[in-house]
């Protein structure tokens, strides 16, 4: 059974292209980047070249960018550092759908004495941007808000919020990882002053990241122990990753446009589904949106077992619910913008890529009512 993926949000494929620049650092040329002979000097122009690469899509200088074991480094890293250089402020300023790189990262260090505010959302997803406006001032440390949304892909308007942040004097971070290779960013033109974003949710591999940070930004790095990225990461690097991650940059950016066609194959699915699925809810905005997801609630249902039927029968998607401590409960994304919790329990995300064909969604759309309709049949939940 050929697998349909529609959980792109969590991980894409990488591009064959991605893995043919990964494997000879993999191979023959194995050499430290921090080494003065041949084989460490080729894997250093590799880096810098991937670095090249990575600024062109992201829209800033090489110089200002380092690379990470990650998006969620990347994130610890900027507002960590970006905290303790502004000390002694302790404030700092996010919103309540924050993924948890960034949700329990505040959440610790709150327990270690910071303050954290944390914006509130309407039912569509969007930002409270009066109260953003109202909340950041001289005391905050620095605002560190995402771009796009992980579970609904409900946008922000980091224009706006990095207008704000500038006029009260206050460093932006922007947790970038969803959006970047989906839709068209510059860094510099947005007026962002650091931003985190992850090699494989653009179809690089797993395990290399970047943060950008403006030239002339103070932080502090995270991780002490060497002079690689020119000071600000310390480690011997993921050669072969950051190889990959820049030809992953490379080619999102040559198929940006390709992204018309995948919302166009997301529009389908959804459509399809609100129209042959009673009690089917899209969760968050259908206007500032990524091009590739969308967030269903079934409702009166449990995503956990949508998700086990739909995986039997070759579909991959994700819950907008997580297990916790062995029960069900709704995503705080859902709960925070204040989605009904017979529809929020069902939830279950959608995420496509450019590798998504018509033919997969048109199976999807064979599978998915058969499920949704078995489940009513046999595992009915009470409506109140």
């Amino acid at each position: 059974m050929d697998v349909i993926y529609l959980d792109n949000n969590a991980t894409t494929k990488p591009a064959p292209e991605v893995v043919q620049a990964m494997l000879p650092f993999l191979t023959d040329s194995y050499g430290n980047p921090s080494s003065v002979h041949r084989m460490g000097q080729r894997a250093r122009q590799a880096i810098d070249e991937s670095r090249a690469q990575l600024a062109s899509l992201l829209g800033c200088s090489d110089s200002e960018l380092m690379f990470t074991a990650g998006g969620t480094e990347a994130i610890n890293t900027a507002i960590r550092g970006l905290l303790a250089a502004r000390a002694p402020r302790k404030r700092i300023v996010t919103s309540t759908v924050e993924h948890s790189a960034t949700r329990e990262l505040c959440q610790q260090l709150r327990r270690e004495g910071n303050e954290v505010i944390e914006i509130p959302v309407d039912q569509t997803g969007a930002l409270d941007l009066d109260r953003l406006r109202a909340e950041v001032n001289d005391a905050t440390a620095l605002v560190s808000i995402m771009w796009a949304n992980n579970e609904t892909g409900v946008l922000f308007p980091v224009e706006q919020i990095a207008e704000t942040c500038k006029a009260a004097r206050v460093p932006f971070h922007c947790d970038a990882v969803q959006a970047v290779g989906k839709l068209s960013v510059d860094f510099h033109a947005i007026g962002i002053d650091a931003a985190s974003c992850a090699a494989h949710k653009f179809h690089g591999a797993k395990g290399v990241g970047a943060l950008f940070a403006r030239r002339g930004l103070r932080f502090r790095p995270l991780l002490i122990g060497g002079p690689q990225e020119r000071g600000r990461r310390g480690g011997t690097e993921n050669v072969a990753g950051i190889a990959g991650m820049g030809v992953a940059a490379e080619l999102a950016r040559r198929s940006l446009p390709e992204m018309s066609r995948v919302a166009a194959l997301r529009d389908k699915l959804e459509r399809r589904i609100l129209g042959s699925i009673p009690d089917a809810h899209v969760n968050g905005s259908t206007d500032a949106r990524l091009p590739n997801t969308t967030n269903i609630g079934f409702a009166r249902l449990e995503a956990e077992a949508v998700l086990l039927l739909l995986s039997e029968q070759g579909v991959c998607a994700s819950a907008g619910a997580a297990c916790s401590s062995g029960s069900l409960e709704p995503s705080h994304v859902l709960i925070a913008m204040g989605i009904d919790s017979k529809v929020a329990h069902g939830a279950v995300r959608f995420s496509l890529s450019r590798f998504t064909t018509e033919q997969e969604i048109d199976r999807a759309l064979d599978v998915l009512p058969r499920v949704i309709e078995r489940l009513r049949a046999v595992l009915p939940v009470p409506s109140a």
